[in-house]
């Protein structure tokens, strides 16, 4: 096997610059689906199963498209021709979904709508994003790939930031962010189109820039036999994993279990702990959701700054732990304060954990692989997000009732999963 030449850093940045794009379109979809579905008619105790989907889809979609994408040779590539079809379809359902109460329906019939939207959205974004991580495992040799995987954490933090902005720089501008009861504001409906053309033009730029290994070099760097025709199942190549694809994947059960509560009820918990209000269709809440919005931001600010100190950590390691620790006692702190300027200091230290979450696992995972299923590893690693997702999305609506309907308590136990994930690092076993 030949090692693979070093990358240029502009090589390096145009890989991921598409997920800058995507990244926007998804933070669209997790700081608003609480807000679209509560604002149609959802009750609280129900919002964490709207949130199934779409780690539902990504264990679906992910899998499949990695293992499409290491069988497919075309001239646009290997990875490239999903990246452009997810894109599109994006575009297309983006439009749709924060419309779902606009079209006079019921409320039964609204909530049907929005989930079918929210369905395929999921779908087209997986597909998206799914090849920027197989590019950088094909494409990048071990040396670069820690940088490689930060670039890419820096982008996508990048794009969380413009697409949690989005719906408070229309309102302040003038665009409405009140609207008749079921319908979803106008800041909220622009912000989503906007996000689309900004995702489409991000997606062709890495398309034309980025060209793909043909299958004869891909073969070289990899050590793979091209006439190789063996083709393993999934359960056979789940057997011969290596040992961090469960270990990593234990640290990523605790984490993004976090997250899906974070993504879920931060809008309820910040409404009530700084406006003092439960009530959906009340200015107070459409303005906390607003701000919402302006902590994800916040939280991917520090994500941003995050991504650039990590490649300075000797230990991959020591700085997912720290990391992870970080974030832990940003959630924590939350149920201390009561003002909502205060409310960035601890979104900041989110933004730590969550840059670790994006870069380490994948640096890891794929300086462990071979070439040769790569995409299809990649795919199936994605069930170690996928899988916490829908057990917290499931068991939300009674954990909430144990915590006494307290939304703001449910950040307290994002902290705590944050808590154990860092714990369980010490089990992974790998040279740093």
């Amino acid at each position: 096997m030949t090692n693979k030449p070093d990358l240029r850093f502009w090589q390096i940045w145009n890989l991921s610059f598409g997920f800058f794009g995507v990244q926007i379109a998804y933070s669209l979809q997790s700081a608003n689906i609480s807000r679209i579905f509560s604002t149609i008619g959802a009750d609280p105790h129900n919002l964490s199963y709207f949130w199934i989907l779409p780690p539902l889809m990504g264990i679906i979609v992910q899998p499949i498209v990695g293992t499409l994408s290491d069988r497919t040779w075309t001239r646009f590539g290997r990875r490239i021709p999903y990246l452009l079809v997810g894109a599109v379809a994006s575009v297309v359902v983006m439009c749709l979904l924060p419309n779902a109460g606009s079209f006079h329906l019921s409320i039964a019939s609204a909530m049907m709508f929005g989930l079918v939207a929210l369905m395929l959205l999921d779908t087209s974004i997986n597909m998206a994003m799914q090849p920027f991580k197989m590019m950088v495992g094909d494409m990048v040799n071990e040396k670069q790939k820690g940088f490689a995987f930060s670039i890419q954490s820096f982008l996508c933090n990048a794009g969380s930031l413009v697409g949690y902005l989005f719906p408070i720089l229309f309102t302040w501008i003038g665009i409405s962010n009140i609207a008749v009861p079921g319908v979803v504001p106008d800041s909220v409906i622009y912000s989503f189109y906007i996000g689309a053309a900004v995702l489409l033009l991000c997606v062709v730029y890495t398309a034309i820039k980025v060209k793909e290994m043909p299958p004869h070099e891909y073969a070289r760097f990899h050590g793979i036999e091209e006439q190789q025709k063996e083709r393993s199942t999934i359960f056979i190549l789940l057997k011969r994993a290596p040992g961090v694809f469960w270990s990593v994947g234990l640290v990523q059960f605790f984490c993004w279990a976090a997250f899906m509560y974070m993504w879920t009820y931060t809008n309820g918990a910040i409404a009530f702990q700084i406006w003092g209000t439960t009530d959906v269709q009340s200015q107070a809440y459409q303005t906390a959701g607003n701000w919402v919005g302006v902590l994800f931001a916040v939280q991917a600010i520090g994500s941003v700054v995050w991504a650039l100190v990590l490649p300075l950590f000797k230990s991959y390691k020591r700085g997912y732990a720290i990391s992870l620790l970080i974030g832990a006692a940003g959630f924590i702190s939350t149920i201390f304060i009561h003002n909502q300027y205060v409310l960035f200091v601890s979104y900041l230290l989110i933004g730590c954990a969550w840059a670790a979450m994006l870069a380490m696992p994948f640096t890891i995972l794929t300086n462990a692989l071979s070439g040769k299923n790569m995409g299809l590893y990649l795919g199936l690693f994605n069930g170690t997000i996928c899988i916490p997702q829908i057990v917290a999305a499931l068991m939300g609506g009674i954990v909430l009732s144990l915590m006494g309907s307290s939304q703001i308590n449910m950040l307290v136990l994002a902290g705590g999963l944050l808590l154990l994930g860092a714990i369980t690092i010490r089990f992974i076993k790998i040279k740093s």
